[in-house]
């Protein structure tokens, strides 16, 4: 799994500073402190890119736009999920078009390599219910890595495969 840091770079962080202001209030809103807390790194992320995309545009789209990648990673646009909300809602809270908020969220996930299910942007409070964060490849074979010996758990913890030792908990 990747770490990830909340460190921004001093040239970038007007930028990055007008940007969570605005995820930070839909958050506290609308969604809650674990999306907050995501968007806040996730911004973070993209300010620490040379040169950082963020400096260009408007930080309503890129507030959007990173909410919006979170949301569909985390099925934020899952009725059956909670929090949700439309993609059309979110887009119309950061006061953008809905296709201005999902083109920048498609450019954010693409520029992080970003995928469904990834253990690197996923809810804390869903990690444990994720299936790709524990299913690894042991000598060729699919493996829920949570039923394997402590062992091999602590080897996964060790390479940043798991984001902790199951047997411990």
């Amino acid at each position: 799994m990747k770490k990830k840091s909340a460190s921004v770079p001093k040239a970038v962080k007007p930028a990055y500073s007008a940007i969570v202001s605005l995820t930070d209030d839909v958050c506290k809103n609308h969604l809650n402190e674990e999306y907050a807390e995501l968007a806040r790194l996730l911004a973070a992320a993209l300010s620490r890119k040379r040169p950082s995309p963020i400096l260009k545009g408007k930080p309503e789209i890129w507030a959007c736009g990173i909410i919006h990648a979170l949301g569909t990673i985390n099925f934020l646009f899952d009725k059956s999920q909670t929090p949700h909300i439309r993609a059309d809602k979110l887009a119309e809270l950061f006061g953008v078009g809905k296709s201005s908020g999902a083109n920048k969220a498609k450019f954010i996930r693409d520029t992080l390599n970003m995928h469904q299910f990834d253990p690197t942007w996923y809810l804390p409070s869903r990690i444990d219910s994720s299936p790709m964060v524990w299913i690894l490849q042991v000598n060729g074979l699919m493996v829920d890595v949570r039923i394997m010996p402590r062992e091999v758990q602590v080897i996964a913890y060790e390479k940043g495969l798991i984001p902790y030792i199951p047997a411990d908990q």
